[in-house]
């Protein structure tokens, strides 16, 4: 009986061994990580969801005050939330990959006006290119993003 319960044990450590370092070699998509918005006034962290999406929220601002105090969502079409600090906002949201470089179906927020846009990403080594659009990306606009740390 004895001999079981250390098979047991041992079948068990090596089942948790194995689930470990499975995660610590699990691979980062290409798009996660910080991302050096193109008037290099924020920095923006990507990553996957549990929901199997990408979002990305802010984390860095190069002037994270105004008079003072942290620079709130102050544009926010919903006056509930324009108190919102800006640090931490959720600026990217639902985007699924699309083929090896593309990331779709998603939508970006800008704080600077208070609009959310239809978006898509376009990864391209060390840029990431976002085109916010209205109904068609054919009406909008580009920005690169820079990855850094």
């Amino acid at each position: 009986m004895k001999i079981w319960k250390r098979i047991l044990q041992y079948s068990l450590l090596l089942v948790m061994i194995f689930s470990f370092t499975n995660r610590a070699f699990a691979q980062k998509d290409q798009v996660e990580g910080l991302w050096l918005n193109e008037e290099k006034t924020a920095k923006v962290n990507i990553y996957l969801a549990k929901d199997g999406k990408y979002y990305g929220k802010i984390v860095w601002l190069k002037d994270p005050n105004k008079d003072g105090k942290p620079k709130v969502d102050e544009k926010n079409p919903k006056e509930n939330l324009r108190n919102t600090p800006l640090m931490g906002l959720l600026i990217l949201k639902g985007f699924e990959k699309d083929g090896s470089a593309g990331y779709e179906d998603g939508t970006i927020y800008d704080p600077k006006n208070g609009k959310t846009y239809d978006c898509k990403m376009t990864f391209k080594g060390s840029t990431l290119d976002i085109r916010g659009y209205v109904g068609i990306s054919l009406i909008g606009r580009t920005t690169t993003w820079t990855r850094t740390e």
